[in-house]
C-alpha cells in the first residue's frame, strides 16, 4: 500500500496523508504533482509533498485519493523551496502558501481543460535598440563582469536615464543563454507599455504576463507556459514571483520601492523581499531598479560599517539626448488666497502651456470628490461602519466610499445624527479639481485619471491612448500617473495637498512622499521640451523639498536613514505587526491588548 502526503489551502500546519490506488502508482517523479482529494464532505486539489513509507494515522481511516492530475507538469523542487522560506518568514501554514500561489482556475476540484495552443503577447513592429549612453554601458558592462551566480544590483537611475534599456539589453543575454526571465512590476497599469517594449524587443521568446485583471483561463495558460518553459520571459504584478520557471536565469524588479509589492491580504508578503530570496536560491543574478530606491534597498547598497549586501549602480543623467531633469520650484501658499486651491503660479503655468499646445499634470493623491462628508450643525462626519477610516465623497456616483477597506454606502439627504440637511464636502478629491478646472479653463480639454476613471485594463489603455494623442490639455491625476510613463508634451507638474504626509503618524511617510513627488515630478520634459514641477506647499523651508529641488535623492536617503537609526526604526531594527479586525472596535483593542500583554503563568 503506498501512501501520499497531500498539502491543502486549509488554515492549519499540517499536511494530509492519503492513499494512493493502484491504477495511481507514484513515484519520487510525481512530488509537486497536483492530486483531486476528499476532504470532509467536499473535493479539494491538493499538492503532493511527500511519499512516507508509513503514516501515524491509522490506515482504516485513511482515504483514497479520487485522481491525479498527469496532465500538469510537477511543480519544481526550487518552487518549494520558495514556498517553504515563505511560509516560515511570513508565518502562514505551508498549504496555503502552496495553494494560493496556483492559479484560481488550477485550484478549481473540475480545471479547465488543457489546451495546447498558446496565445503570447502580440508583438509590436520590431524596435532597433537605441545607442546607449556612457553611463549605461557602466551599468552593463559592471553586471556583465559579475553575472555568475547569485548577486542583486540596485540600479538607482532618475526618472528617463533609461533603466528599461539596460533591463531589455540584460533580458537579451538571459534568452541567448538558454534561460527564462522574470520581470516584475509593481502595478497592472504599467505591464501594458513594458509588455509592448518587450514584444517587439523580442517578438520570438514567447511573452506571456501574470497579474490578477487576466480571465482565469488566461491565467492558467499562461501560468502554464512558464512552467513548461513556453514561455521565455514572463512579466507581471507581485503575484507572478511565484510562477514555476525551470530555466530561470534574471529576475528583474522595477520601481522596487513601490509599496504595491506587499501583499495585504491572506499571506502578506513582499514580492521584492521574496524574489531577492528566490534569486539568492537559484544562483542567478536580480536587478532592483528605481529613481527612488526604498531605504531598505539603499541600505543593503552603501552601509559602509559592514559589506554591500547589493552591488549599486547609478546613472545621473537622462538617456534623450537634450533631455533634462525638470526645474522644480516651491510654491509658498502661506502668504497667498488660492483659487479653489489652485495658486496663482499654477495657474499661470497651465495658461501658458495651453497657448502653446502643451500638457500639464495637476497631480493630487486623493481620488473622489472631497475626502469627507461633514455636517456643520454637530459636527458629525462620515467615519466609515467597517473601519477607522473616513468615507470619501464621490459625488458623481452619488457614493460615500472607504478607500480603505472597500465599504459604501449612498450619501445620506440629511445628517444621520442631527437632521441637518445642510451636510457639506471638505477637502478636495480629483472630481471637486476636474469641476474647478473645467470652470476655470472651459476651453481646456481635461483629462481626469484615477482607479474611479479607470477601472478596468481597456479604460486604463483607452486614457494613456488619448494622452498620447494629444487629445487632453490638463491632466488630474492620481499616483497611477506618477511612475513609468513618457508624454513627449507633458511639460508642466503641479503638485497639490503634500504637506499632509510631512508629519504623518507613519514613520514612513516623508519616504513615500518624496518617492511619490521625484516619480511625478519626472514625468515632466521627457522628451525634448523642458520641464517644470511646481509644489504647492506651507512648509517650502522643510529639507525634503530642499532635497526634491536639487534632485537629491541620496542626500534625502542618508538623512533619513541616519533619522532611523538614531530612533530604532527599520532597517536597523526588525518590527512585526500584529493585526485585529471586528465589527466592534473594543473587542478588536481587548484582544491587542491580551496579544500585548503575552501569555500569563501560574
Amino acid at each position: 500500500m503506498q501512501i501520499a502526503r497531500v498539502a491543502l489551502d486549509v488554515p492549519l500546519h499540517r499536511f494530509f496523508d492519503y492513499i494512493v490506488p493502484e491504477t495511481e502508482a507514484l513515484s519520487d517523479s510525481d512530488l509537486g504533482r497536483l492530486v483531486r482529494v476528499p476532504f470532509g464532505q467536499k473535493s479539494r486539489i491538493g499538492i503532493i509533498v511527500v511519499l512516507p513509507q508509513s503514516s501515524d494515522v491509522p490506515v482504516a481511516r485513511l482515504k483514497s485519493i479520487e485522481a491525479v492530475l498527469r496532465d500538469i507538469p510537477a511543480l519544481p523542487a526550487d518552487w518549494f523551496r520558495l514556498s517553504e522560506f515563505c511560509a516560515a518568514y511570513y508565518q502562514a501554514p505551508l498549504g496555503e502558501v502552496m495553494l494560493s500561489t496556483l492559479p484560481a482556475g488550477l485550484r478549481r476540484v473540475a480545471p479547465p481543460k488543457a489546451r495546447t495552443s498558446q496565445r503570447f503577447v502580440k508583438p509590436s513592429p520590431p524596435q532597433e535598440p537605441p545607442e546607449l549612453t556612457a553611463e549605461q554601458k557602466t551599468a552593463l558592462a559592471a553586471i556583465a563582469e559579475d553575472s555568475k551566480g547569485f548577486r542583486a544590483y540596485l540600479l538607482h537611475g532618475v526618472t528617463g536615464s533609461g533603466k528599461t534599456e539596460i533591463y531589455l539589453r540584460l533580458v537579451e543575454r538571459s534568452l541567448a543563454a538558454g534561460r527564462q526571465v522574470l520581470m516584475l512590476v509593481p502595478e497592472i497599469n504599467l505591464t501594458p507599455q513594458l509588455e509592448s517594449r518587450v514584444a517587439a524587443r523580442f517578438p520570438s521568446a514567447g511573452l506571456v504576463s501574470l497579474h490578477s485583471e487576466l480571465t482565469e483561463a488566461a491565467r492558467t495558460r499562461n501560468w502554464r507556459a512558464a512552467l513548461e518553459g513556453r514561455a521565455r520571459i514572463v512579466l507581471g504584478t507581485r503575484l507572478a514571483i511565484f510562477a514555476p520557471l525551470p530555466d530561470l536565469g534574471l529576475i528583474v524588479v522595477d520601481e522596487e520601492h513601490d509599496a504595491s509589492f506587499k501583499q495585504q491580504d491572506g499571506m502578506r508578503y513582499s514580492a521584492r523581499d521574496v524574489a531577492v530570496f528566490r534569486a539568492r536560491e537559484r544562483g542567478i543574478p536580480i536587478v532592483l531598479g528605481s529613481a527612488t530606491p526604498s531605504l531598505e534597498s539603499w541600505a543593503n547598497a552603501t552601509d559602509h560599517r559592514t559589506p554591500a549586501r547589493y552591488t549599486l549602480l547609478t546613472l545621473h543623467q537622462r538617456a534623450v539626448e537634450n533631455s533634462r531633469l525638470p526645474l522644480v520650484q516651491r510654491i509658498d501658499t502661506r502668504p497667498e488666497k488660492l483659487q479653489d486651491g489652485l495658486s496663482a503660479a499654477l495657474l499661470l503655468g497651465i495658461e501658458k502651456r495651453l497657448t502653446r499646445g502643451e500638457q500639464s499634470l495637476v497631480f493630487l493623491n486623493r481620488r473622489g470628490y472631497a475626502p469627507v462628508l461633514a455636517c456643520t450643525n454637530c459636527g458629525w462626519i462620515s467615519h466609515c461602519h467597517r473601519c477607522a477610516a473616513n468615507l470619501v465623497l464621490h459625488l458623481l456616483d452619488r457614493r460615500l466610499r472607504c478607500h480603505h477597506c472597500g465599504f459604501e454606502s449612498p450619501i445620506p439627504k440629511a445628517c444621520p445624527t442631527c437632521g441637518n440637511q445642510d451636510i457639506q464636502p471638505f477637502g478636495r478629491g480629483t472630481q471637486r479639481l476636474e469641476s474647478v478646472l473645467a470652470e476655470r479653463f472651459p476651453q481646456a480639454r481635461i483629462l481626469r485619471v484615477d482607479r474611479d476613471s479607470a477601472r478596468s485594463r481597456k479604460q486604463w489603455e483607452t486614457l494613456v491612448q488619448r494622452i498620447y494623442s494629444g487629445d487632453a490639455d490638463i491632466l488630474v491625476g492620481t499616483q497611477m500617473l506618477a511612475k513609468g510613463h513618457d508624454f513627449p508634451k507633458l511639460t508642466l507638474v503641479g503638485a497639490l495637498g503634500a504637506d499632509a504626509a510631512l508629519f504623518a503618524s507613519d514613520w514612513r511617510a516623508p519616504e513615500r512622499l518624496f518617492a511619490q513627488l521625484m516619480q511625478v515630478a519626472g514625468r515632466a520634459g521627457r522628451a525634448e521640451l523642458p520641464g517644470e514641477v511646481l509644489i504647492q506647499t506651507q512648509f517650502p523651508d522643510h529639507p525634503l523639498y530642499a532635497a526634491l529641488v536639487q534632485h537629491d535623492y541620496a542626500a534625502f536617503a542618508d538623512s533619513q536613514l541616519k533619522e532611523r537609526e538614531e530612533a530604532g526604526f527599520p532597517p536597523y531594527t526588525f518590527q512585526a505587526m500584529l493585526r485585529a479586525e471586528s465589527p466592534h472596535m473594543a473587542d478588536a483593542l481587548a484582544f491587542l491588548a491580551t496579544a500585548r500583554a503575552g501569555p500569563q503563568t501560574g
